[in-house]
This record gives C-alpha cells, sequence and structure tokens, in this order.
C-alpha cells in the first residue's frame, strides 16, 4: 500500500497508523481521507490486526481540516468535496469503532478538529502533558464531522461537548482527563512506552471478545433496557461459539494458562 498522509505498519499483532504529514500539520485533505480510509479497511479486514495505535509525527497531531484547500479551490466546487472527502473519513472512522481490535490513540500534541474526533472514536486515549484539543470548527463557521457529534457527548456529556464546540474552546491535558476524553496522562518521555505497553497487552487479549463490548457500548444509547439486555445475549452466545472463549473456560477450569488466538 503506497501511502503519502500516513506510515502505516502491522507487527506482533499491533497495527501502527502514523501522520506522517507532520511539516505540514497532517491536515485532513483528500489524500489523507482516502488514505484513512484505505487503512482503515485493512485493519478491520486482516485478522493478524489485535490492537491498533494512532499516533503522529511533527509538532501538531492534526490542524483539522486543510484550509489552503478550501481557499484555494472554487467556492462551487466546496459542497462536493466536503462530500467526498467525508465519505471517505466517515467510512474509515465507522471501520475502526465497529471492528474487534481496540483502537489506542496517542499524542503529546495539539490535536484540532477532526483530530478530536479520531480521539474521541478511540477505544484509549493516552496523551502527554503537551497534548491540546482544539475545537477549531466554529472558528470558520462549520459544523463538525469525523463522528464528533456522537463520539464526542458518549465520552464526555453532551453539555460539555456543546459549549466545547459552540465556544470554540481549547482544552488542556489536565483538563481532557477530568471530562472523560482522554484515558491516561504520561509523562512526555514515557508515552511510547505506555502506549506499546498497552498495545502488547490487548494484542494477546480475546480480541473477537472486544468487539462485542464494543459494538455494544455503540449500541446502548439507542436502545431500550431489554433491547439492549437482548443484544447482550446474543453477544454472549457468539462468545461461546469462540475456540477462544472455549478454550480459556477450560483452561481457567483446569488452572492452566489462559491464551487468546483470535479464533
Amino acid at each position: 500500500m503506497e501511502l503519502t498522509a500516513f506510515k502505516f505498519k502491522i507487527e506482533n499483532g499491533v497495527a501502527r497508523i502514523t501522520l506522517s504529514q507532520g511539516k505540514r500539520g497532517n491536515p485532513f485533505d483528500s489524500t489523507f481521507c482516502r488514505e484513512f480510509n484505505l487503512i482503515a479497511t485493512e485493519c478491520d479486514d486482516n485478522r493478524d490486526v489485535r490492537a491498533v495505535i494512532i499516533d503522529a509525527e511533527g509538532p501538531y497531531f492534526s490542524v483539522g481540516g486543510d484550509l489552503k484547500t478550501f481557499a484555494n479551490g472554487e467556492r462551487a466546487a466546496l459542497p462536493r468535496f466536503i462530500k467526498t472527502a467525508t465519505a471517505d473519513m466517515h467510512m474509515g472512522v465507522s471501520r475502526l469503532a465497529r471492528m474487534d481490535a481496540p483502537v489506542i490513540f496517542s499524542c503529546d500534541a495539539l490535536v484540532a478538529g477532526g483530530g478530536v474526533a479520531l480521539a474521541a472514536a478511540a477505544d484509549f486515549v493516552l496523551i502527554g502533558p503537551n497534548a491540546k484539543f482544539y475545537a477549531a470548527f466554529a472558528g470558520i463557521g462549520f459544523s463538525c464531522d469525523c463522528g464528533s457529534s456522537y463520539f464526542l457527548p458518549r465520552r464526555v456529556g453532551t453539555r460539555k461537548a456543546f459549549s466545547f464546540f459552540a465556544r470554540n474552546q481549547n482544552w488542556s491535558a489536565e483538563q481532557a482527563l477530568e471530562y472523560g476524553l482522554a484515558t491516561e496522562i504520561h509523562a512526555s518521555e514515557e508515552l511510547a512506552d505506555a502506549t506499546n505497553q498497552l498495545a502488547r497487552e490487548l494484542a494477546t487479549g480475546p480480541t473477537f471478545t472486544y468487539g462485542q463490548y464494543k459494538n455494544l457500548f455503540l449500541s446502548s444509547f439507542g436502545n431500550g433496557l431489554e433491547s439492549q439486555m437482548e443484544m447482550e445475549s446474543r453477544a454472549l452466545t457468539e462468545c461461546t461459539r469462540s475456540d477462544d472463549t472455549w478454550n480459556a473456560v477450560l483452561a481457567v477450569a483446569n488452572k492452566e494458562q489462559v491464551t487468546f488466538h483470535y479464533k
């Protein structure tokens, strides 16, 4: 896979998606969105992937949308550009959210616009003390995208999410942790090791079961109690069909080491 906006590799069950246009601020342009969808599809389809890390090169995680593209193009072409770019980006976000492997977002820099959505959509958000989360959209009169309106209210609550976007706020690392957007804060020099350690832990866990958790949580706000409990019953039943679950039950019953193979 030839990439321009990203570096991508899979090692020992861990896929690493690295935003690689640091000199440009890792903007969300058409190439970025198209490649993100391709990478997300690969992660979703490749059963060697049991955990995913999203990180970035450069002084910013991402500055968000590519305003130079917006400003230098024809105004009449902008609506079609937005529809095309978001089609790719939104499909990629959906596939990472729906796949079994957990996603870890890791940064120690400014995250703006759609980058905040990637953090909110991730299953774990590990940050350093220099991380900042900037809404950005309202500053140019844009509404939000990339799943922001879905994931951020689930992480921090509807009122705080609306305030973040409407007042174009910039949250510090400490605020992101306090509000529920971030999972952990680590010293800058320890962030990479903490991220890799978590990825290795997750990559040896029950990957199929993680996928059941992810899909149950995605549906829980839209279902009534009885509907959600029925989905829990069905997910649990699917786990019993998994070799990993059956072998784990036998291993624990026999006081043996549990090993998961994603099958």
